[in-house]
C-alpha cells in the first residue's frame, strides 16, 4: 500500500473511531438528564433505583448528573481532538499530529476503564462499553494503518517532480 494511501485510510479509521467516542458522549449527556437509570447499561446501582436515591438524597442524583454530564464533556472534547489530528494532521502525514491523537484517548481509557473491573457495582458490559470497544478497536486499527504509512519515507522533492 503506498504511503499516502495508507494515511489516507489509517486516518479515516481514526475519525470512524473517534466518531464513535463522540456518539457515545452524547448518549453519555442526554441519558444523564432522561433516564430513569444511571449511564448506559447501568440501569441500578446493586438493586438501587435512581428514583429511591433521589428520594434518600436528591443532592446524590444532581451529583452524579453533574459527573456524567462533565464526563461526557471529556469523551466529547476527547473525540473532537482525536479525530480533528487525525483528519487534519495524520492523513497529511505529521507525526506529532499521530502521537497526540493516539496518546489522548489512551490517557482517557487509562484512566477510566480499570475501575469498571473491580466489581463495585453491576452493569451490562456489553451496553456500558461495548461501544468504546468498538471504536477503540477501528481507532487501533486505523492508528496502525496510517503508522504503516508514516513509517514509509516521503517522497523527496525530486521523486515527486513529473
Amino acid at each position: 500500500m503506498s504511503r499516502e494511501r495508507s494515511l489516507r485510510n489509517g486516518a479515516a479509521l481514526m475519525v470512524v473511531g473517534a466518531l464513535i467516542f463522540l456518539l457515545y458522549a452524547v448518549v453519555f449527556f442526554f441519558r444523564a438528564f432522561a433516564s430513569s437509570g444511571f449511564e448506559v447499561g447501568v440501569e441500578t446501582l446493586n438493586g438501587v433505583t435512581r428514583q429511591q436515591l433521589n428520594e434518600l438524597n436528591p443532592a446524590i442524583i444532581y451529583y452524579i448528573t453533574h459527573l456524567h454530564v462533565a464526563t461526557a464533556g471529556f469523551i466529547a472534547a476527547t473525540a473532537i481532538a482525536a479525530g480533528g489530528l487525525a483528519w487534519y494532521g495524520v492523513r497529511t502525514g505529521v507525526w506529532w499530529a499521530w502521537i497526540t491523537a493516539v496518546i489522548a484517548p489512551v490517557v482517557g481509557l487509562a484512566v477510566a476503564l480499570p475501575l469498571h473491573f473491580m466489581g463495585h457495582f453491576s452493569y451490562d458490559w456489553v451496553s456500558h462499553l461495548g461501544p468504546i470497544y468498538i471504536g477503540t478497536i477501528i481507532f487501533v486499527v486505523g492508528a496502525v494503518v496510517a503508522l504503516i504509512g508514516l513509517s514509509q519515507a516521503a517522497p523527496s522533492v525530486a521523486q515527486a517532480a513529473p
